[in-house]
């Protein structure tokens, strides 16, 4: 059977939730990803993880509607970005988790591809504790999870937002999406910025919210022609693997 609800009947929605399975939610933005990268990319990616982890996880999982657009409004300043208010962005999400409370479902897990949506998922996670302490709500960017894989990539000084790692996933993930000839090093090293967006890149804390045209001409932080289609490969399969372990341990709890 489909692990996608939007391809269920009601009936079989009724089951999944009977059977106690986890509902992972992929969301994105609509946002610049540089001359290379399609708008979607975040959700593109976010998708690609659930699928894989429903795959390897059949029967345990109901991948549910995504959530295609997210807080982007430091990508406003080019062209296509479309972005929601953080407000909006939790209460969107919120009732996704409410609707399908309603029927049964107890687990929840939010991918998301973009890391502007952070924050809110972390506020989002508080809320639902307070009011809803039958649920369990988790939530997971996509990279991070790939330590090793990033790591092994060969990484400008500066390097982020369309640069080699979202390349690669989008090269393994939707090469056709890939605009290879338009792929150009966006922001790379630290003297590239002003000193305030230096400071802000260069620590983690206090956190500064910066537009990406501050940080970059281009929105690109990195040099997306380092990426390989295996880099992506690597990335993805070791996201996969790391939420897998964990929804299995979550479902023996």
């Amino acid at each position: 059977m489909t692990a996608k609800l939007a391809e269920m009947t009601t009936l079989e929605a009724a089951q999944a939730a009977d059977d106690g399975t986890v509902v992972v939610i992929p969301v994105g933005a609509f946002e610049q990803h540089g001359a290379g990268l399609p708008l979607a990319t975040d959700q593109i990616r976010a998708e690609a993880l659930a699928d894989a982890v429903a795959e390897a996880l059949p029967g345990k999982v109901v991948i549910g509607p995504g959530v295609p657009v997210g807080v982007s409004p430091h990508h406003q300043a080019f062209a296509g970005t479309v972005s929601l208010r953080p407000a909006l962005f939790a209460a969107v999400v919120r009732e996704y988790v409410e609707s399908l409370a309603a029927h049964g479902w107890r687990r929840f897990l939010v991918v998301t591809g973009h890391g502007g949506n952070n924050a809110t998922l972390g506020t989002l996670a508080q809320d639902l504790l307070r009011d809803r302490p039958d649920l369990e709500f988790a939530w997971t960017p996509v990279t991070v999870l790939a330590g090793d894989a990033v790591g092994a990539m060969e990484l400008t000084p500066v390097s982020g937002h369309s640069g080699e790692a979202e390349t690669a996933q989008m090269l393994h993930i939707a090469p056709h999406l890939v605009r290879h000839d338009l792929l150009d090093p966006g922001t790379t090293t630290p003297d590239q910025l002003d000193p305030f967006a230096r400071l802000a890149r260069s620590v983690r804390h206090p956190a500064v919210a910066l537009p990406y045209d501050r940080l970059s001409p281009t929105g690109v932080l990195g040099d997306p022609r380092r990426a390989t289609a295996e880099d992506g490969r690597a990335i993805l399969a070791e996201a996969t693997d790391r939420i897998v372990a964990f929804i299995k341990e979550w479902l023996d709890t």
